[in-house]
């Protein structure tokens, strides 16, 4: 028998068959991981706003609960989730009915953009 022809072909991948995968997986890897940071930092937005909104409906709500106002500007810190923020709040009488319009501001407390801000009418109990 011809020894050619008992010698199996060589199965396998070349070097360049090789490099050509890594290649590709190194581009899929880097936009997965760049796609995965974008996600990472637009969850933290999305938390930072939703306690920013929980923040001014507290605060919505201690003024809602209160028997007068007074019309003004105040400012606070509050701590919540391990983080100091800021509350701005505007009351202004709106009529002489006892209604009272609020605006609510909330930010981190060492940033002046807020991340979240309200409007509400307050109206007197005695309505």
């Amino acid at each position: 028998m011809n020894k050619r022809a008992m010698v199996r072909p060589m199965q396998g991948f070349t070097l360049l068959e090789v490099m050509v995968a890594l290649a590709i997986f190194a581009v899929l890897a880097a936009s997965l991981l760049s796609a995965s940071r974008y996600v990472v930092q637009q969850s933290g937005a999305a938390e930072q706003r939703l306690f920013a909104a929980w923040l001014a409906d507290n605060r919505l709500s201690e003024l809602r609960l209160q028997s007068a106002w007074v019309s003004g500007q105040q400012q606070q810190i509050v701590r919540m989730d391990r983080r100091d923020w800021r509350l701005r709040q505007h009351l202004r009488e709106v009529d002489t009915a006892g209604q009272f319009s609020v605006e609510l501001e909330v930010s981190l407390a060492d940033s002046d953009q807020p991340l979240y801000r309200t409007m509400a009418r307050l109206h007197s109990r005695h309505e």
